[in-house]
Parts: C-alpha cells; structure tokens; sequence
C-alpha cells in the first residue's frame, strides 16, 4: 500500500515476540494492506520495553512510537506486560514536559491471531501521525529563557517559616549533641553540618571523635542533603542528622534495600526553611560568589523569620524571600524516622503541598516554549554530572548509563540533544523515587532548573497511582510493582 497521504515518516514500532510480532506477521500472511511508514524493532517482551527506548527514538528524529504487545493477562512471561502497562503509562504523560505531543506516541495490545486488528491498529496510528505531521526538533527550537525567578520570590511558603528563639535553639542543638555522642561508640561515623568557609556556607561533617560533635551545627546553612552520602557505608554503622525532606531520602533507600536498617541510626530536627545561598548573596549584593575579601559577610543568624547579616553588606533579610524553592512547598518538615530531638515545626494541618514554582513556570508554557526553554538551557550545560553526583538516589555511578559505552547509549559530544537525553535519563530513572530534597539543581553550577522535570514526573507518578516517595517505609515504589487492575489506567486500544 502506498505511503498515506504521499508522504513517508519514521515511525518506530516495538513488537512483542510473542503476541504483536506475531500478530503482524499474520496480517502480512493475510495480505493486509498497511502503511509502510513503519519500522519494526522486535523485543522479547513489551515489558523489556524502556521508556528511554521510546524517549531516544523521538528525539532522535522519530515521529512515532508505537509499542504492542500481550493482551494483559495473557504474557507470555505472566506480569510482563503489567510492568509495561504502569512504565508506559507514566511515559506518556510525561512528555508534554519536553514540548512533545503525547499523541506521538501509543502503546496497545495485539494477539498474534489478530491480524486484522493488527492493520486497524497500526494505520490508525499511521494516520494520526500523518495528521501531527512530521516532528519538530529541539535544535530547532527557538531559544527561550523566562525570568520566571523574580516571581518566585514573591510566592508565600506553603507554612509560615520562624525558627525558634536563639536560647532555644541552642538547648535543642546541645540535646542532639548528647544524643549523637552517647550513639557514636555503636558507629564508624555520625554525618551533620558544619561551619563553612565563611559566613554564608555549612559543609557536611563526619563525626568519628566526641569532640567532633561539638562542630555540628543546625539553621538554615543546612542545605545538604546527607543521605547522598549512606550508601557509601554499606555494611558498615552510621548515622545520619536530616532534616524533614532528607529523611524521605533515608526512607527511599530502605524500600529500596540501598541501606540496612540495623546500620543505619537517624537523627534529626524539625526544619523552618534552608536559604538558596545565590539568592542571600543577590540580596547581599555578593553573588560573585561572597567569598572575596571586604565582600565576605562577618556572621549570619536567624530568629523567627528574620536572617541577620553582618559584616561589609550588614541586612536584614526576610527568610520566606531567599528561602530554598523546595521549602515554599514543602509539608514534612519534622523528620519522618528517626531520633527526633523536642519541638514543633510551624505546619498547619492538613494543608496539601501547592505546586512547586519551577513546575508552575512550566506548566504555563506552551509545547513550543517548553522545546525552546530546554533547548536555552542544555546550551548551557555543562554536562558535569553534578546533578547526578548531588542525588541520593543515584547510586550506579560507577555504571552510569550516562558514560557508558557497552552499551553505548549516549555520546559525549556537546550537543542540546545529547545533553537533554542525559537529563531525561536522570529523571526517567527518578519515577517514583525522586523525593525532590533539590540536590540536583543546587549542586548545578550555571542554575538549570533541571529539578522541574523531576516534578512533573512526581506529578504523574502521583496523579496515576496516588503515591509519594520516602513517606513509608513498607511501601513498594509503583513502578517496581503492578496491579491487575489499574484504577487510573484505561485498557489502552487503537
């Protein structure tokens, strides 16, 4: 059958061996006539089908995917298309985030005795990619870089932040200091915050002597995620101070079996907002960096919502103003395990996280800008893998799917395209586990939102199977698992 419409596009279609490939191999027996737009890649089963499959193939060039395989219920591997149905699911809806039309791209089922089905299928899709045409690119996108922050500032926190009294402070601090020396015989090492190289910087500690301990530090210096650092522990006793959102990371790497619980000691204390240290020196008129001489501030400290600066810039500054983007939605400021130390997080109750500004800035974008918006910002990258360095979550650095070549998934060139993969590859192997502590756009050296994509995908993943990351321990991330039913999910069919 001739080419609809007189043209040809590239449309990559994944085949199970079992049922679609089958199923396709009947219709040709048939003599069904087809489009021929269509490439076949043939796959064991659609459960071996990675979304990074899908997501390499339509920014590479494609202008369709199209997956098939088993009915559900009749795998040939029992729950492979189950797994399949949940991956494929959250994929689709995360790909407005990149400014590519979901209708691209459509997963369905096809036996291998449904030859007939198998042609309505696959030129229905043909035909509907003909109808969105043939696939714009992000190299060709125009550049598009809102000043979205400046709003930012402007948006209330989701709690009013106030830390406690400074007296009080320091008898809640000394108590976690009791805590942590009484705890340090039983560990190779206690890992907290301490005092940096000047006023407006904390570093982590590693307290391994008593005397260590008395350098911990808590306030809103305290930006680090720490649990980046347990899985570097493994099979030995640590322990670890967090803050609310860290301890949905510790969380995270006990589901996962990252962390041993009998290793692992939790100590922590209710949260009242970490600053963005680029947004003090903003502020502070030092966002050189704040580190040069006659620019450095003497000391900072914080009471209620007041930060006090001292030194060659001396202010006052408005804690809700240069607070962390992560804290103005941020609902779990008390950690969720561990040895918590007394006192009460200023959170009112019941009130549902509001959507995070990065995600609200992409929300208002149109497909067009969102191509364009990432486009501006891989031309800055780096590719410095400190996103990926910074993240609890990514423990296979070693083996980075990003650096690899066997198999050689990425290049290294230093195109908007390679460096965009990478940063999907990020937040596809994030779904479902990201707990959005921000570690990864913090530890970005030229400020790249790249925490949005995470949160869309957060979205998705909590839109569709009503989940969130790090909040139980006894819980199964959902892409680690099925249900026979999908509450959210349609038996998807063309």
């Amino acid at each position: 059958m001739p080419v609809l419409k007189g043209k040809e596009l590239r449309v990559v279609g994944f085949l199970c061996n079992w049922c679609s490939y089958g199923g396709a191999d009947t219709a040709g027996v048939g003599r069904f006539s087809q489009p021929t737009d269509l490439r076949i890649v043939r796959v064991p089963c659609s459960g071996r089908v990675d979304p990074l499959f899908i997501i390499k193939a339509l920014i590479s060039g494609a202008d369709g995917v199209l997956v098939s395989g088993c009915h559900p219920r009749d795998c040939h591997y029992s729950h492979g298309n189950f797994y399949a149905r949940r991956r494929l699911e959250t994929l689709k809806s995360f790909l407005p985030a990149l400014g590519i039309d979901p209708e691209r791209f459509q997963y369905t089922w096809v036996s291998a005795s449904e030859g007939q089905r198998w042609k309505n299928v696959v030129s229905t899709f043909v035909e509907k990619v003909h109808q969105l045409g043939h696939a714009p690119h992000i190299e060709d996108a125009v550049p598009y870089l809102p000043l979205a922050a400046a709003g930012d500032a402007l948006r209330a926190p989701l709690r009013p932040l106030a830390y406690p009294p400074a007296g009080s402070l320091a008898q809640s601090l000394e108590r976690l200091r009791e805590r942590i020396r009484a705890a340090l015989p039983e560990l190779d090492c206690v890992i907290g915050w301490q005092q940096g190289y000047d006023a407006l910087h904390a570093t982590p500690l590693f307290m391994r002597k008593p005397e260590d301990v008395d350098k911990l530090t808590w306030g809103p210096l305290n930006v680090h995620n720490l649990a980046t650092y347990l899985p570097q522990f493994k099979n030995r006793k640590v322990g670890v101070v967090v803050k609310g959102c860290d301890s949905r990371s510790v969380i995270e790497l006990l589901q996962e079996k990252l962390i041993e619980p009998d290793n692992v000691r939790v100590f922590g204390m209710p949260c009242e907002g970490v600053v963005d240290v680029t947004q003090v020196q903003k502020a502070l008129g030092t966002d050189d960096g704040g580190d040069h001489a006659g620019t450095a501030p003497a000391s900072m400290s914080v009471e209620g919502d007041v930060l006090t600066v001292t030194g060659a810039t001396p202010a006052q500054l408005k804690l809700a103003d240069v607070v962390a983007e992560k804290c103005r939605t941020c609902d779990t400021p008390s950690p969720l395990l561990g040895e918590v130390v007394e006192g009460v997080a200023s959170t009112p109750a019941g009130a549902p996280p509001a959507a995070p500004p990065g995600l609200d800035a992409l929300d208002a974008m149109t497909p067009e800008q969102r191509r364009g918006f990432w486009r501006g910002q891989m031309e800055r990258c780096l590719r410095c893998y400190a996103c990926r360095n910074a993240c609890p979550m990514c423990v296979c650095r070693d083996q980075c799917i990003g650096e690899s070549r066997d198999p050689h998934w990425t290049t290294q060139e230093g195109n908007v395209r390679e460096k965009l993969q990478f940063q999907i590859i990020h937040a596809l192997h994030l779904a479902g586990r990201c707990t959005e502590c921000g570690e990864c756009q913090r530890a970005c050296p030229v400020n790249i939102p790249v925490l949005a994509l995470k949160q869309w995908m957060n979205r998705s993943v909590r839109d569709l199977f009503d989940y969130r990351a790090g909040m139980d321990v006894e819980a199964v991330p959902p892409l680690l698992s099925f249900a026979v039913e999908e509450k959210n999910i349609k038996e998807h069919g063309l």
